[in-house]
């Protein structure tokens, strides 16, 4: 598994994001989880496999591939995956703001 970290930056394009909630950096762990930070510095582990392996995964089902899965970069502060997934920041600053690890649900 990659353990490279992506970090985004859009001077370039004229664009900033300043809300605290957008994702800073991402680095891909085993065990399809992923370390995160926040432009406000809140950090943590989100543990995507319960999502990914679900019945119901829908457009995550394809990221059993650990290729695509490895493949997460950030677009205007959004963690988002090649095929079109990806996940909201909101909720992800949210959920590991209570504690520094998510496991999102089924």
């Amino acid at each position: 598994m990659s353990t490279e970290t992506a970090t985004q930056e859009h001077r370039s394009s004229g664009i900033t994001a300043v809300a605290p909630w957008r994702i800073r950096s991402v680095t891909v762990l085993p065990d399809y989880c992923l370390s995160v930070t926040c432009n406000d510095g809140t950090a943590g582990t989100v543990n995507m496999s319960q999502l990914i392996f679900s019945e119901k995964a829908g457009i995550f089902a394809s990221l059993k591939e650990e290729q695509l899965f490895n493949q997460v970069c950030i677009k205007l502060g959004v963690l988002t995956w090649p095929n079109g997934a990806d996940l909201d920041p909101v909720w992800l600053h949210e959920e590991i703001g209570k504690g520094g690890a998510w496991c999102i649900p089924k």
